[in-house]
């Protein structure tokens, strides 16, 4: 049999899974990644556990799997795309935690972007909008507050990268300093439409070239791990940030394909073909995972907490002991009774990028309990997911462009039956759960298998996709836009 082996290095926890070639798991194992809070809305990770998590749980996914490093073909990396680490290139040793995706600190310098008028050439070049989500403030950031680090990054001595590159400088001993177009286009620094790091936005951070990884399709031959981790040089063929990677394994390859990813935040991407569509809807516009050298697109939606609310509810309410009960306590209650939850934590992404939002909780009457609370928590999730579909429709039905027929999920929450159903009464759409729900891991999977020969194209990749269910609406669409419109008036409250 062959095998393909996928590291998935999450906000919230550390993964590897060994596939099969029909894309089934063969085995798996995970690690929890501590989350680290130094001031509030600052959020780091220590690269260095990350990438001891990542050694362990690759070696306990094969012992479980019963194979040696030698029956894997091919090996592919998905990750926690904007989460941004710079090292020595001489010791390997980061100079600085990693700076998180979630961590709002750098809002300030986005701030100061904005009022040197560069909003707009950002947009044009990255398709990204001015925000402390993307890599390149945070960059900016640990060059301006750790000693000595601009002086040792000038003289080419530091190194940056994404999660991906972290990894893969450790898995090659160092031989490997590159990334792919997907991670690369989250960064603020990357033109979309040339491929290449941009040399006007470098300078306008004032971060020196000599720090950004090489940039290749996500599908190529990134090198291979070094003998003595594992006794086999496996090869690295398949690289794509989590999102992108998940778009691929749903096999969302052409333009009006549309995926959901129910993670620690939720990420709503329609593939755009070779297109680079520009949304008027506080959408934003990023490189889908390549193949080869011809560009792909896709416009996204990023929701800064999703799933991320049910362990506020665990570990902040102590509403509930384990992540797994809250279905049946939210289902105790018929409805939420007029509750709201407005998870802004970390600020409200798109489509509305209000990053001084915060948390709420209206609508409380004397007769809401926990229940209501857990239940409205929860419903947030398709609040906020269906707000970046009607983004979506609007930046769809401006272009002259066939509405959105059905939605592909997946990610650790679309496996509560009450949450799906839920949010296909909102869509008015069908909501399709695929069989492996597993597909960010599943993505980089392929694009390894691609790379090293297993697959042939991505019509074989498309005959492997099937569907576990189908959650069809079954309300009326009255009851969608009443909600939404009670929705949108409980985000109105989270600014003060």
């Amino acid at each position: 049999m062959t095998y393909i082996l996928a590291l998935d290095q999450g906000t919230s926890s550390t993964r590897s899974i060994v596939f099969s070639e029909q894309g089934l798991i063969v085995a798996q194992a995970q690690q929890e990644l501590p989350q680290i809070f130094p001031q509030p809305g600052w959020v780091e990770h220590d690269p260095i556990e990350i990438w001891r998590a990542q050694l362990s749980t690759l070696k306990q996914a094969l012992a479980s799997a019963g194979i040696q490093a030698r029956d894997v073909a091919a090996l592919g990396i998905t990750n926690q795309r904007e989460t941004t680490v710079i090292w020595n290139r001489k010791t390997g040793l980061p100079i600085y935690n990693a700076i998180v995706w979630q961590d709002r600190r750098t809002e300030p310098a986005c701030a100061l972007l904005r009022e040197q008028g560069l909003a707009g050439t950002i947009q044009a070049k990255t398709g990204l909008l001015i925000d402390a989500y993307f890599s390149g403030t945070k960059l900016q950031w640990m060059l301006d507050h750790v000693d000595g680090a601009r002086a040792l990054a000038e003289r080419g001595e530091l190194l940056f990268g994404t999660i991906d590159s972290w990894l893969m400088w450790q898995l090659t001993g160092g031989a490997v300093h590159a990334t792919d177009v997907s991670n690369a286009s989250r960064t603020m620094l990357f033109n979309i439409h040339t491929n290449q790091w941009d040399a006007d936005l470098l300078q306008a951070l004032r971060i020196p070239a000599k720090m950004m990884p090489q940039v290749l399709p996500s599908s190529s031959l990134f090198g291979h791990i070094k003998t003595d981790l594992l006794g086999h040089a496996i090869p690295i063929g398949g690289v794509a940030g989590d999102q992108q990677s998940a778009l691929f394994g749903q096999a969302c390859f052409s333009a009006g394909m549309v995926k959901n990813t129910y993670g620690t935040g939720c990420f709503m991407l329609m593939h755009t073909g070779d297109q680079a569509m520009h949304s008027h809807n506080g959408l934003i516009t990023t490189s889908a995972a390549q193949v080869n050298a011809q560009a792909q697109y896709a416009i996204e939606g990023s929701v800064f907490v999703g799933g991320a609310v049910v362990q506020w509810l665990r570990d902040g309410l102590h509403a509930i002991q384990h992540s797994s009960e809250v279905q049946a306590l939210a289902e105790s209650v018929p409805d939420s009774g007029g509750v709201m939850v407005v998870p802004a934590f970390t600020g409200l992404g798109a489509p509305y990028w209000k990053p001084d939002a915060r948390g709420s909780i209206t609508g409380l009457t004397r007769g809401s309990t926990v229940a209501h609370i857990a239940r409205a928590a929860l419903e947030s999730i398709a609040f906020q997911s269906a707000a970046l579909l009607q983004a979506m429709s609007r930046d769809l039905a401006s272009a002259g462009q066939a509405q959105v027929r059905e939605l592909r999920v997946d990610g650790g929450a679309c496996v509560n039956d009450l949450l799906m159903q839920f949010q296909a009464d909102l869509l008015g759409i069908e909501v399709l759960r695929p069989e492996v729900i597993e597909t960010t891991a599943l993505g980089a999977a392929y694009l390894a298998g691609l790379s090293c020969g297993i697959y042939k194209s991505t019509d074989e990749l498309s005959q492997l996709w099937r569907v576990e269910r189908r959650f069809s609406p079954q309300r009326a669409p009255a009851y969608a836009t009443e909600l939404m419109a009670m929705w949108e008036h409980a985000v109105k409250q989270t600014v003060l």
